[in-house]
């Protein structure tokens, strides 16, 4: 029944085709009006004779003005054709509701649909020419797109592997010199995407220490006031470079510092401060070029921000936050210019969205939402702001098939309105049908 509903709106839809072409074609040229006055007397006598090589008589099968109806009716068939070229990325019935929409628009104004000017103008093999270099056009267009999106597959891909491999680099960073931890505490440290636990203190009888007591100058170590410290120093080589300097406030015996050589090559590259005999801060040079590169908050003894200069030029280019016990969100600086241009956040230790400034200017312009199936993220919707306009106006979605991500559905808001114009259907990310809203549009 459905097979049948469908064939008979075709049917109709090709009815009222021919039927208007026949019209444009049956109509004559309007008839010219009578001229005033007496048209039997004759011309003065001093009237100049026409001139056949300069005044030449007005084309009475074109009405002086306008496509004629031969005209109409090759640039019904022209619209025709070009419509069925089109419209057969959809199957028959696009390409034969296409092909009938784009004949009956031709038929009416002499004009194929992506024509710049009425037919008539030119020579047949102009014409032909022209519907060549449209087609051609529309087909570069489609093949441009579908490398336009194997590539922003590829993009997140790499995000993701770069995602990955960070991760990994900052859990060998965190257990770099750690003690033995519990087995209840293993499986936390594992997982790069959960809060990191302060460093525990590794246990050392006071007796291998060397003390003694020094005055830290006010603001020295960013403290408001001069400090009174017992300094115990462990150099365990004995080389005269001690691994571990820890440093206790005189009055409460509270730990307030710590330094510490934390790969053993003589040189300290971490330091620690404590408030209340807990720590509050952490600062690390993890590239060993003597400089700081690395700035950690706790509170509860639980990560809680993290910042990184991960190209050593000084300025800080990666920042970390989290939220409990989990990563909630990261911000990079991905090109050096020192904007934020890639925000990651995260849901229950996922990958949920990610905003990106692709073009440079500050403000992000693209938007991608993320799923995980089984253990793999991949991004279901990613949105676009391909005008500059400040808001997305292309929308994409993607799916699984046989474990591969691919595009199954793309919107357009081409003029900026909030309303979507061109909708675009994918099967296997082939393209396979196409839905415009509005016949200006075309050619897209």
């Amino acid at each position: 029944m459905a097979k049948r509903s469908r064939a008979a709106s075709l049917g109709g839809w090709i009815a009222v085709a021919l039927l208007v072409v026949g019209c444009a074609g049956s109509r004559g040229p309007d008839p010219a009006p009578d001229p005033p006055g007496d048209v039997s007397s004759p011309p003065p006598a001093d009237a100049p004779a026409p001139d056949p090589t300069t005044d030449p008589a007005p084309d009475p099968a074109n009405g002086g003005s306008g496509p004629t109806a031969g005209d109409r009716a090759q640039s019904a068939v022209e619209g025709l054709m070009l419509g069925a070229i089109i419209g057969s990325q959809a199957g028959p019935i696009g390409s034969a509701v296409l092909g009938t929409t784009l004949m009956i628009y031709s038929a009416i104004t002499g004009r194929t649909p992506l024509g710049d000017r009425p037919v008539g103008g030119g020579s047949e093999q102009d014409r032909e020419e022209s519907m060549e270099d449209q087609i051609e056009t529309e087909v570069a267009r489609q093949d441009d797109l579908e490398s336009q999106i194997e590539e922003e597959l590829r993009r997140q891909e790499e995000l993701l592997e770069q995602i990955e491999r960070e991760e990994a680099e900052r859990a060998a960073r965190e257990n770099v010199g750690a003690p033995p931890v519990p087995d209840a505490d293993l499986e936390a440290r594992a997982d790069p995407r959960a809060a990191p636990a302060a460093p525990r203190e590794r246990e050392l009888p006071l007796a291998i220490f060397e003390k003694e007591s020094v005055e830290i100058a006010k603001g020295e170590w960013g403290n408001d006031r001069k400090l009174e410290v017992e300094k115990l120093s462990l150099d365990a080589d004995e080389d005269g470079r001690p691994e571990e300097v820890r440093f206790l406030d005189q009055r409460t015996g509270q730990l307030v510092r710590r330094e510490e050589d934390r790969n053993y090559d003589g040189v300290i590259d971490g330091w620690s401060r404590y408030e209340s005999g807990v720590l509050v801060e952490r600062s690390l040079d993890e590239s060993g070029d003597g400089e700081v590169d690395v700035w950690e908050t706790y509170v509860g003894g639980v990560m809680t921000a993290a910042e990184k200069d991960r190209d050593g030029d000084g300025t800080r280019d990666a920042f970390y936050r989290y939220a409990g016990s989990d990563l909630v969100e990261e911000r990079h600086d991905t090109n050096d210019d020192g904007k934020i241009d890639r925000t990651l956040r995260y849901e229950v230790r996922r990958l949920a969205r990610a905003e990106e400034d692709r073009d440079g200017d500050g403000r992000a312009d693209t938007w991608t939402t993320y799923a995980d199936v089984g253990g793999h993220e991949f991004p279901v919707r990613i949105e676009k702001d391909t005008a500059g306009r400040g808001k997305a106006d292309t929308f994409e979605i993607y799916e699984q098939k046989d474990g591969k991500t691919v595009i199954a559905r793309r919107e357009e808001d081409k003029n900026g309105d909030g309303v979507i114009d061109v909708t675009s259907i994918y099967e296997d990310g082939k393209l396979k049908r196409r839905e415009v809203s509005d016949p200006a549009l075309v050619p897209l």
